[in-house]
């Protein structure tokens, strides 16, 4: 029988092998840059249900002595710049960054901050700019995406893929400020979907410049730019057919040049300080030496610079986050209602709770994530978009309970809890949607898990019926147990907590590998179970981080390491439970039964144009 049972396991996955890594179908911004068939990644590792601690324990400090004390040095200027001479509310009311704002900015070195020192730059890592980032993220968000729109994505590319001719002409200048840069992606016909920009770039007769036209909208920096990455259509020949095709390259590209103009900046619902306007390109001549990176190969530089670019959000918003936590809890304990302080009610308490513990996963993803960064470590795509997916909705959430611990006083504008509230809403859409960037996780997840479980079929053809039976029992049969793995690397004091996500690491695993078992290259379009599994390696990949720093802080004897002790049991007991109890209504009929439902009401509604019951009146 169990012979019997291991051949049918054995001819059931060989049968999916060949469709288990979806391709096509996928929208851009998930098509991702090709994954090794065997990453330290733990947050890779947890879709095939393993547990790979290397990136994840101990908690990283990547931060010399050295770099540390040029860190606090950079951290008092910046923040008495921010509390002493900038002015959020002001640059809210008229929705621009002063020149005087702009000219400080450069004098403190921000519009430099990652460039090396031979260029004019402050040569800061990563960790040390997420720490400048986070002040920037506490004081004024609509200077934050003036400077970071600056850096973080707009000269970014020239970082990672300029030539050496390209970074002596460019970086002085974007460093010192001189110069402003903006990358350009973004079409009215293209969104998430990079692939089908249509703004394009032609190689001219004589082959020394290229021929640019079309236009980019919501650029931010759109009208100040003078340097921009650019995205365009390219004529490539294609290898295997030999017919002309269209493929994205990037262009390093100057107002300068000439045929480059811009709309009037856009009136926004938030970060209104920030400037963002459309692009027009009229018959832009490039020089051939300004292309960025390989002719043809420009989506997969569009999105390993927004990848590379994601790790700042979260900090920026843990700042953002810890500001209006102070707030809220200074109002809170001065307020008196029914003769009692509020903060000593239930209500209240539960809000302060989930708003502390928010910003400790917030930080301690986005600060083990550029810790990583800083490490060397290649393979962060999904560790990214947890950390920008995660920071954007959990400071969306914090300044709404801020607002809410408030009454009616959060809904003054003089609190500055409205515009911070108005700042942090385009979080969740622009640098990849959350909804995209779920489907990233999943996607590229589903297909790490894909091809083990193509190998183990691989492995399993060339074995008898007996050796089926055991590798079954060890390659299928995990998801039965646990092997204690984050329990053994974490502090005594939280090994209970640990042992719930050592649980649920195999049964994620399993279930993603039911899902890979029962749609194969069909999985694309199950959205609906996506963002579940999704949400469900968001859950454990921050339960793992706030464990590995609470462990770090209690090890250390830090002052608040009791405090961080109870947070994190908090957030593991909560985390594990959520889980639990998706992945248990993931095959439950009634989970795909309103999986039905919802799409029928969807295309119900469609069809009608809108809301679709009859009015409860009649009329």
């Amino acid at each position: 029988m169990a012979s019997s049972m291991c051949r049918h396991m054995a001819r059931s996955c060989a049968s999916q092998a060949a469709k288990r890594v979806p391709r096509h179908g996928v929208p851009a911004m998930t098509q991702q840059r090709h994954i090794s068939e065997q990453s330290p990644s733990f947050a890779l590792n947890m879709f095939r249900g393993e547990v790979n601690t290397t990136e994840v324990f101990p908690y990283p400090q990547v931060l010399t002595e050295e770099q540390a004390e040029e860190t606090r040095m950079l951290v008092d200027p910046t923040t008495k710049f921010f509390e002493e001479v900038n002015d959020a509310a002001h640059n809210d009311d008229v929705a621009e960054v002063p020149p005087k704002i702009m000219k400080g900015l450069a004098e403190l070195g921000a519009f430099g901050l990652q460039v090396p020192n031979d260029f004019g730059g402050l040569g800061l890592t990563n960790t040390q700019y997420a720490r400048l980032t986070e002040i920037v993220g506490a004081h004024d968000l609509g200077v934050g995406i003036q400077i970071g729109a600056h850096q973080s994505i707009g000269f970014k590319g020239i970082l990672l893929y300029g030539t050496d001719a390209q970074k002596e002409k460019y970086l002085p200048k974007v460093a010192s400020g001189e110069w402003v840069a903006a990358f350009c992606l973004t079409e009215p016909s293209s969104g998430s979907d990079a692939n089908s920009i249509r703004c394009r770039a032609v190689p001219s007769e004589d082959g020394s410049h290229y021929i640019l036209n079309g236009s980019k909208i919501w650029i931010s920096n759109g009208s100040i730019a003078e340097v921009m990455t650019v995205f365009a259509q390219t004529p490539v020949r294609d290898e295997k057919t030999g017919q002309m095709v269209d493929k994205v390259s990037a262009f390093i590209v100057q107002r300068s040049f000439g045929g480059v103009t811009s709309g009037s900046p856009e009136k926004k619902m938030g970060i209104k300080a920030s400037n963002t306007a459309e692009v027009y390109y009229d018959n832009v001549k490039i020089p051939k030496e300004n292309l960025l990176g390989e002719y043809g190969k420009g989506f997969k530089v569009a999105m390993n610079i927004l990848n590379n670019g994601r790790f700042g959000m979260g900090a920026a918003l843990t700042g953002s986050m810890k500001k209006v936590i102070a707030q809220a809890t200074q109002f809170a304990t001065d307020r008196t209602q029914f003769k009692e302080k509020i903060h000593t009610y239930g209500a209240i308490q539960e809000k302060l709770a989930r708003m502390g513990a928010a910003c400790y996963l917030t930080e301690s993803i986005a600060f083990m994530l550029s810790s990583n960064m800083d490490l060397g470590v290649t393979e962060f795509q999904v560790e990214a978009a947890i950390s920008k997916v995660f920071a954007s909705e959990a400071a969306w959430m914090v300044a709404d309970e801020a607002i809410q611990i408030h009454g009616g006083m959060g809904f003054m504008k003089d609190t500055g809890l409205e515009r911070v509230v108005r700042d942090l809403r385009i979080f969740r859409i622009f640098e990849g949607a959350n909804e995209i960037l779920r489907l990233l996780i999943a996607l590229t997840g589903v297909q790490y898990a894909g091809s083990a479980l193509k190998q183990d079929v691989k492995a399993m053809s060339k074995m008898d019926v007996g050796a089926i039976a055991n590798f079954a029992n060890k390659k299928f049969l995990w998801r039965l147990s646990s092997d204690d793995a984050i329990t053994r690397c974490v502090h005594p004091d939280l090994a209970n907590v640990a042992g719930l996500v050592d649980v649920c690491v195999p049964a994620f695993g399993a279930t993603v590998t039911s899902l890979l078992q029962e749609h194969g290259k069909d999985i694309v379009g199950q959205q609906f179970a996506l963002k579940h599994v999704a949400n469900c390696a968001i859950d454990i990949y921050g339960m793992v981080a706030v464990l590995s720093r609470c462990s770090r802080s209690l090890s250390e004897g830090l002052p608040s390491a009791e405090h961080e002790r109870v947070m994190t049991e908090f957030i593991v007991s909560e985390g594990s439970a959520r889980v639990r109890q998706t992945l248990k209504g993931m095959g439950n009929l009634v989970t795909l039964d309103n999986y039905q439902r919802m799409q029928h009401l969807s295309n119900q509604m469609v069809e009608n144009g809108g809301y679709v019951a009859s009015h409860p009146l009649g009329f």
